[in-house]
């Protein structure tokens, strides 16, 4: 699909097809089928009605995020402190191990540093990419350009790597700026860290994106001789009461939509 939209020079229509097909508009549109087959068919419409509704409730649950991301994802565990101690020992002395942080969105401007910025879910990926090249001694790299259906503005690697030095201290070594998906993520980074002498890619991003991440990686990677290691972040679980997690709230509608965005990334080839 993905190569399909590809051939008629249409990917910037993705982020418009993927809003399409997720939550809630499906169950929206349904729910105005229902309406309207109510007075010629009452009874089909009240259960298109019904089903739409409750679609809308499940997929603003926590619990049915949890279940995509377990039984369809495969979201991997988070690389434990014992790993990140032999990654330390394998990289000693060598320069051919690199962390891959994969950017997930920036702000054009942001009113309040009256400079660009990095979006919530990309500083998070950033922070613990920065963390982790500290405790391992690995440099790090950021790999994200301006996606599909951003405007104007800086390169999201360039407003990363501003961040890196001057708010962490830890200058990043490597800047992808060109990719629009995460799919162009691996194409246009694996080039570059063969380049480098890169042999070992210890790839960062949020555990619910990170086998689709680790897939484009994977493939855009065979024949290069370079191995990719998967180092995913975001995994801690909200200490909530159990009832919570199939009620409808802000962050279960966040974290079931987010995996089902996974899912047609998917299908997408993206």
């Amino acid at each position: 699909m993905n190569s399909l939209f590809v051939l008629l020079g249409i990917e910037s229509w993705k982020p418009i097809v993927t809003a399409l097909l997720l939550p809630p508009v499906p169950f929206l549109l349904f729910i105005l089928i229902g309406a309207r087959l109510i007075l010629p068919r009452r009874g089909l419409g009240w259960t298109i009605v019904v089903l739409s509704v409750a679609g809308l409730w499940l997929t603003s649950s926590i619990g049915l995020g949890r279940a995509v991301e377990q039984a369809v994802l495969h979201v991997p565990a988070a690389m434990s402190p014992d790993r990140i101690k032999e990654l330390k020992a394998e990289a000693k002395g060598k320069s051919d191990y690199a962390i891959v942080i994969l950017g997930g969105g920036a702000e054009a401007f942001a009113p309040e540093y009256g400079v660009s910025n990095l979006g919530a879910y990309s500083m998070e990926r950033l922070r613990y990419g920065l963390w982790l090249a500290r405790e391992t001694g690995i440099p790090a790299g950021f790999s994200g350009g301006m996606g599909h259906a951003a405007g104007q503005g800086a390169p999201e690697a360039e407003v990363a790597s501003r961040i890196a030095s001057q708010d962490f201290n830890r200058p990043l070594k490597w800047t992808e700026d060109r990719s629009r998906d995460t799919r162009e993520n691996a194409l246009h980074t694996i080039p570059l860290m063969k380049k480098a002498g890169i042999t070992h890619i210890v790839l960062v991003t949020h555990g619910y994106h990170m086998p689709r991440a680790k897939r484009a990686f994977d493939e855009a990677a065979q024949g290069s001789g370079i191995v990719i290691e998967a180092a995913p972040m975001g995994l801690a679980a909200r200490i909530e009461a159990p009832a919570l997690d199939w009620l409808p709230t802000g962050y279960g509608y966040f974290r079931s939509r987010s995996a089902m965005r996974e899912m047609v990334g998917r299908l997408l080839g993206a």
